[in-house]
């Protein structure tokens, strides 16, 4: 009898370890990974972006932009000498690109004050699936803006001459600034939780840094004192850098300046969008 009992025991034992055994089993099986978590946030998001006309706005945008600025200021520049629709295309596409991340900080301000952010915080959800997939539709949109800009761009005259290689190189540029652009205003977005003084925040500095920078208008059009700022700052760099790709291709010397400028902001906008986006308010 003590024998039958400790058979039953160890039987009951293995019967509830197995059990355990099955139950975590399941649950790590139904646990969706990282991977499929990216892609149900990502195609949520870019479905939104086409319910609201979001992606309607994309390509008007740019429509906008190549109409408003190329226009007023074309004579003007062609008396110069200056073939202004290849002087103007990249503060075109690199509007176009500041304009995706201000929707992208709006597309963050209204999940963080709907309360989204904390539902996922609460769910087996990977920690930086929400971000990267909030990125990862603002790149959905950058690709339909610039892919409208250049359209637009070729209507006016702008041609790449640099060959195909310079206009991928172009063309991966423009996004990777505009995914730069859009974790800064990501990270902003979360902590405003208010898509419309989020929009107002960065449309000022956007708009600053454009006009006082050498994609509308030479270096030798702004007066000495302020020549050094406009030449430096990144609009005037990702420009210059920007305009070599579709003239005759860029050089080293002159993509360098670029490069410093993207991967130093990412080294402040990751950290701060990935802390804004894990934070418990």
């Amino acid at each position: 009898m003590t024998a039958t009992s400790a058979r039953t025991r160890v039987s009951g034992s293995d019967l509830v370890s197995g059990s355990s055994m099955s139950t975590t089993s399941v649950r790590r099986q139904g646990r969706p990974s990282g991977f499929v978590q990216w892609q149900v946030l990502t195609a949520r998001s870019v479905w939104t972006m086409v319910r609201h006309g979001e992606l309607v706005v994309a390509v008007i945008a740019p429509l906008i932009f190549t109409v408003g600025f190329y226009l007023p200021l074309k004579f003007v520049m062609q008396l110069q000498g200056i073939d202004y629709a290849q002087f103007l295309m990249p503060i075109i596409v690199l509007q176009a690109m500041a304009f995706t991340a201000i929707s992208a900080s709006q597309r963050a301000s209204s999940e963080s004050l709907s309360g989204l952010n904390m539902r996922l915080q609460t769910m087996p959800v990977v920690g930086a699936v929400p971000l990267v997939s909030r990125i990862s539709s603002g790149v959905v949109r950058s690709v339909v803006s610039l892919t409208a800009a250049l359209s637009f761009g070729y209507v006016i005259g702008f041609r790449f001459s640099a060959g195909l290689g310079q206009a991928v190189l172009f063309c991966t540029f423009a996004l990777a600034i505009s995914t730069m652009l859009s974790i800064g205003a990501d990270a902003i977005g979360t902590l405003s939780k208010s898509p419309e003084s989020t929009s107002q925040m960065l449309t000022l500095p956007q708009l600053i840094l454009g006009m006082a920078s050498c994609g509308f208008v030479p270096e030798s059009g702004f007066p000495e004192w302020i020549r050094p700022w406009v030449r430096n700052q990144p609009i005037s760099q990702f420009s210059f850098s920007m305009r070599d790709m579709a003239e005759g291709g860029v050089s080293f010397h002159v993509l360098f300046p670029s490069l410093i400028w993207i991967f130093g902001l990412l080294a402040v906008f990751i950290p701060l969008a990935m802390w804004a986006s894990s934070r418990r308010s």
